[in-house]
């Protein structure tokens, strides 16, 4: 308490980012027309080509800084007491794992692995969301989970039937997407069979029922014949 992650020092920028950043508003006013992505475009290649000697100078302007964000932190960390060191170190873990989260997506975005299979609800909520009134999305969203709820079976059962058919194409999908990651040495990606079974729970289900239905049947039968 009384101590948070912004008062923590600021790591120093790297010498490509100082570039960026202290040439970035002559770049913008040369190029008023070019887009976000476009001005990054033009600095990165400034930067390629500028001259070592002139790259040194921002290299040694980032050593100067950690020097100093050394003594910085090591300043800040003298005045935290145990339970604060521990809970900003907590804050920073969480912020790692965040991170690390956000990169482990991107990269399966890129391997271009199959999205999860949707559920009757996210079906319903992505067909009737723009159409349903509300003052934010979140009250939407409230509104539609209420309908949902209290939706009849009858009414859920197409939504529900789309989403088995979307389990059946997301198996279909992950089965030829993970033996490509096998091919690619990828194994690391690829779902253990504990995980593979826990995808179809309804699946099971229904041939449970399907197979305690057509047992109390067959009794029934049996039953009758004997009488």
């Amino acid at each position: 308490r009384g101590i948070s992650s912004d008062q923590r020092p600021k790591r120093p920028l790297n010498a490509y980012l100082r570039f960026v950043q202290d040439n970035r508003p002559a770049f913008r006013e040369k190029n008023p027309e070019a887009s976000n992505l476009e001005l990054i475009k033009k600095l990165a290649g400034a930067w390629k080509e500028l001259p070592a000697s002139q790259k040194q100078v921002y290299e040694e302007a980032k050593k100067t800084d950690w020097k100093r964000y050394g003594e910085q932190m090591a300043a800040y960390k003298a005045q935290l007491t145990p339970a604060q060191a521990a809970a900003l170190k907590e804050e920073k873990r969480k912020q790692q794992a965040k991170r690390r989260s956000i990169r482990a997506k991107r990269e399966l975005n890129l391997l271009g692995k199959p999205k999860r299979a949707r559920t009757g609800f996210n079906i319903f909520l992505s067909e009737n969301f723009q159409e349903s009134e509300g003052i934010s999305p979140v009250a939407k969203m409230k509104k539609l989970f209420d309908m949902w709820q209290k939706m009849p079976t009858s009414q859920k059962q197409p939504y529900l039937q789309l989403a088995e058919d979307d389990k059946v194409r997301y198996e279909n999908e992950m089965k030829s997407w993970e033996a490509k990651m096998m091919e690619l040495g990828r194994e690391d990606l690829v779902r253990s069979k504990k995980q593979r079974q826990k995808q179809k729970p309804a699946e099971s289900a229904k041939q449970a029922a399907a197979a305690k239905a057509s047992s109390g049947g067959n009794k029934a039968k049996l039953k009758k014949s004997e009488e």
